[in-house]
């Protein structure tokens, strides 16, 4: 067959699609995304370049969706072209965050389309006003009943959705979820796994190195940001330092914003949370690793002690999938996307995200009560393997390309 892959950066969500694809021979595959290094083997890369960003006097939804409309305009100028080379692609795959494949259907009508659906928002009872710290301005609701205009319009093209959570399905209306597949995302079991060796062996980060006799607590976000509780988190250190003296943390992140607001002042947050805790912390055993490459955070996670995951009301990560599958014993938020994965006593210690002494108190638990910690550990583990298996996740992916592309029962808009 032939695939046609849209996003802005590669290969994105899409990374294990591309692999199986690749695997199975046969299949022309082709990407287009916007200019970047990455590359496939097998994969071909076609790359299309934004123009500078208009100058609006306007609120962002109107910002973002003049971007979003230069952004399909560019990829289907790249569509075109490819066309124009006589490439007419089975189906068309890619996410519609970005709004890169809203001009699609011109180019290539009849072709289906099958989009992935993130996060329909919502001005209360999500992510937003969830932090009583961060309180959002009186006249927040429409601007974000706005930021939804790209996820409409998408809704309106012909073609399909999927989205990889329940808690996700049901951010969107009633008269759009017919029309989005749950599409639970899977993680590469054998890659992902528990290393009995890991805490009988020096482990080294950056400038951190954990002994065997010590015990390491871990967290992970893409950034460091409130979305992800780590304004919290660094509020719980203190407690869990002067509770175990033989406690390392590492913290992997950058200091960039990817969800919310950044901090005043110019700060990261890092540098906001610290100078907020001022000498409180023992900084001997705090680690920010910032960034790190995959092999070095799954080590990371197979070493740890204690994972901490928290999150907003909002898009669960990657990292908790992985973190689950590498059998660590989590201590997680009593929020809903992570209740979808965990449950409280049996895969992992559940808290309260707005409670640091709570988080504190689930960390030194763990700590201390080993037979809770391998209890945890091995029942998070067979959950993973029982629901996030790689193979399911592709089984699920190709029944859905296969009805769309033959059975073509799922082509139209109508719910």
């Amino acid at each position: 067959m032939k695939y046609l892959f849209v996003h802005q950066n590669f290969p994105a969500q899409f990374l294990h699609l591309l692999r199986d694809l690749r695997g199975q021979g046969g299949n022309e595959i082709i990407f287009i995304s916007e200019s970047g290094t990455s590359h496939m083997a097998g994969v071909r890369r076609v790359s299309y370049r934004l123009p500078p960003a208009p100058e609006l006097a306007a609120p962002g939804p109107v910002a973002e969706l003049a971007r979003a409309m230069q952004r399909a305009a560019a990829v289907a100028q790249a569509a075109r072209t490819l066309r124009d080379l006589g490439y007419v692609p089975d189906i068309i795959i890619g996410h519609h965050g970005w709004g890169e494949m809203l001009d699609l259907p011109d180019v290539y009508p009849g072709v289906p389309l099958l989009g992935y659906y993130e996060f329909f928002y919502h001005p209360t009872g999500l992510d937003v006003g969830f932090d009583p710290e961060f309180p959002p301005p009186v006249d927040v609701a429409p601007l974000i009943r706005a930021r939804n205009t790209l996820n409409l319009l998408a809704l309106a093209l012909p073609g399909w959705g999927h989205t990889p959570t329940r808690f996700q399905h049901a951010t969107y209306p009633d008269w759009a979820r017919p029309r989005l597949t749950l599409l639970p995302e899977g993680v590469d079991l054998q890659e992902c796994a528990p290393d009995p060796q890991a805490r009988l062996r020096p482990f080294t980060l950056g400038n951190a190195v954990v002994q065997p006799g010590e015990k390491l607590v871990t967290y992970v976000a893409r950034d460091l940001e409130p979305y992800r509780g780590f304004h919290v988190f660094m509020r719980a250190l203190p407690h869990i330092l002067r509770a175990r003296p033989d406690v390392r943390v590492v913290l992997v992140g950058g200091d960039g914003v990817s969800y919310g607001a950044p901090a005043l002042g110019g700060q990261t947050w890092r540098q906001h949370m610290l100078a907020e805790l001022g000498g409180v912390l023992d900084m001997r055993r705090v680690h920010f690793a910032g960034r790190v490459k995959y092999d070095d955070f799954r080590r990371l996670l197979q070493r740890s002690d204690a994972h901490v995951y928290l999150t907003y009301p909002f898009v669960a990560s990657w990292s908790l999938r992985e973190a689950m599958a590498c059998g660590c014993a989590i201590v997680g938020s009593q929020t809903a996307p992570v209740e979808e994965f965990l449950q409280d006593g049996r895969t992992a210690r559940l808290v309260p995200f707005l409670a640091p002494r709570r988080i504190a108190q689930g960390v030194v638990e763990l700590l201390e009560d080993e037979r809770l910690a391998t209890r945890l550990r091995a029942n998070v583990r067979a959950h993973a393997v029982k629901t996030l298996a790689m193979q399911d996740y592709m089984a699920g992916y190709h029944r859905l390309i296969g009805e769309l592309t033959h059975g073509g029962s799922r082509l139209t808009n109508a719910a």
